[in-house]
């Protein structure tokens, strides 16, 4: 059994990761709330569909056939846990694309439970967080003792309508950094200077993912997250009013940057910079990448992340991301 089910195929990103999974050749089922959107994209596809509510009682008959779940629907504070208990219950590996840290912080929770059940719980397999998950351990292997990570991100350009949903959980979630290696509260976290390639500019604190995913990819115990937002990224008003997301035009003009640093126990800094395509643009391919992997038989039972499961060269698998060292900063 070898078959992929793509939840949330009709939304804006998960209609480009179906795409993406037939263009590789995978065996899959499309999967949705949207029974008239999903039907076109199936026969535009060629491959079954199905149309079920995350917490409808017939999730797992849905599931029969199928040996991983790839969620694309958010916001994945509603979707995330029905469909990782499902999966559990049917010996199913998770995955997801999202951002929002509470998914994360759920999967830790129910890593236990999934083991048990030879289930692997993987979300992220997107922009978020696969590019930054490999960023800080290939930066956690270049200093000794390594003791803090900091990571910011450059978001450019417009958002689709579901991610920027999905920002206001982040935002929800509240600021949190790792101190020794607890998650804990920050709310009086203060914007820093972060160089992206082009100069400092001012990055505000938020919780991602990787404050989860880079603690058990590294086990760096000091962990911050911040953010630099251009455009008309973050909007705010009346969020159902939004296009489904920025056209191929715009995913074009805009790549995505991140940028990490980590200090070691004797005070010496690294730095490095990694660039992808946009994330729009990034999040299908690499999704599918880790999708084709997990059915080809990579995968732990439990929690786990993209950095630790498929090595830290695993975000440079898209073509025309690169990964640049900066250097050491001065002490």
């Amino acid at each position: 059994m070898s078959r992929l089910l793509i939840y949330g195929a009709a939304g804006y990103t998960g209609s480009m990761v179906a795409r993406q999974a037939r263009a590789a050749g995978l065996d899959f089922v499309i999967a949705g709330r949207d029974g008239a959107k999903l039907a076109g994209l199936a026969l535009e596809l060629g491959v079954p569909y199905s149309t079920f509510q995350v917490d409808a009682d017939d999730v797992g008959d849905a599931l029969r056939g199928v040996c991983v779940l790839l969620n694309c629907a958010g916001p994945f504070a509603r979707t995330a846990e029905p469909l990782m208990r499902a999966c559990i219950r049917a010996g199913i590996h998770y995955l997801d694309i999202t951002a929002e840290i509470n998914v994360y912080r759920l999967a830790e929770r129910l890593g236990a439970e999934a083991a048990k059940a030879g289930t692997m719980l993987m979300p992220g397999v997107g922009w978020d967080v696969v590019p930054t998950d490999c960023l800080a351990m290939h930066l956690g292997r270049r200093v000794a003792e390594p003791q803090s990570l900091r990571i910011a991100l450059q978001v450019a350009g417009s958002m689709s309508r579901g991610s920027a949903v999905s920002a206001g959980e982040i935002v929800g979630a509240g600021l949190m950094t790792r101190v020794a290696g607890a998650l804990v509260p920050s709310p009086d976290a203060q914007p820093e200077l972060f160089d992206f390639g082009r100069g400092p500019v001012v990055c505000a604190p938020l919780s991602f993912g990787d404050l989860v995913t880079a603690w058990h990819s590294t086990r760096i115990p000091n962990i911050a997250m911040f953010v630099n937002v251009t455009g008309g990224a973050f909007p705010e008003g009346d969020l159902s009013l939004l296009p489904d997301g920025p056209s191929a035009a715009d995913r074009e003009a805009e790549p995505a940057r991140a940028v990490a640093e980590v200090t070691g126990a004797d005070g010496a800094t690294v730095r490095a910079v990694i660039e992808t395509v946009n994330g729009y643009s990034y999040t299908p391919m690499i999704a599918v990448e880790a999708a084709r992997r997990v059915l080809g038989g990579e995968h732990s039972p439990g929690f786990e992340t993209p950095a630790r499961l498929f090595g830290a060269g695993f975000a440079e698998t898209v073509e025309g991301t690169r990964l640049i060292d900066l250097g050491e900063l001065p002490r």
